[in-house]
């Protein structure tokens, strides 16, 4: 599969993210009130945008949000490839602590990449979640 990464506005990842994350949501639920201040990143397969992140950075600690993938083609190593190339930027920007809250549905994923669930897990909208952080 060939795929690119680039950086993407806010409002190309609302799309992916209604579709993914909570589709029984109108559109304005997915967008985050300090959109406009993250850095946003997208994976595009045969020109089609297919997978999306959001990183917001404060100095050296950064929150991953947003992240999701087209459910036809989860399992098939674009998120890896997108998160693998946020942590290396994240890297390259001095970030010391990279962190996110994760599903818990998707803690082996997430562990893959070193990432260690720290805190209480906590609901929101039915859903299960818990902080994942790793040291870069």
């Amino acid at each position: 599969m060939t795929y690119i990464i680039n950086q993407i506005s806010a409002a190309q990842t609302w799309q992916i993210r209604h579709e993914v994350m909570w589709p029984e949501y109108p559109l304005d639920f997915v967008k985050i009130k300090n959109d406009e201040e993250g850095l946003h990143f997208g994976l595009w397969l045969d020109a089609e945008l297919v997978s999306v992140i959001s990183l917001f950075i404060e100095g050296q600690e950064a929150q991953f949000r947003k992240f999701a993938t087209l459910e036809h083609l989860q399992g098939k190593g674009l998120g890896t490839a997108l998160l693998s190339h946020l942590i290396d930027f994240s890297k390259k920007h001095k970030v010391q602590l990279l962190w996110c809250h994760a599903r818990t549905s998707a803690l082996p994923f997430y562990q893959k990449f070193g990432l260690d669930a720290t805190g209480d897990t906590f609901v929101k909208e039915g859903i299960e979640y818990v902080k994942m952080e790793i040291q870069l």
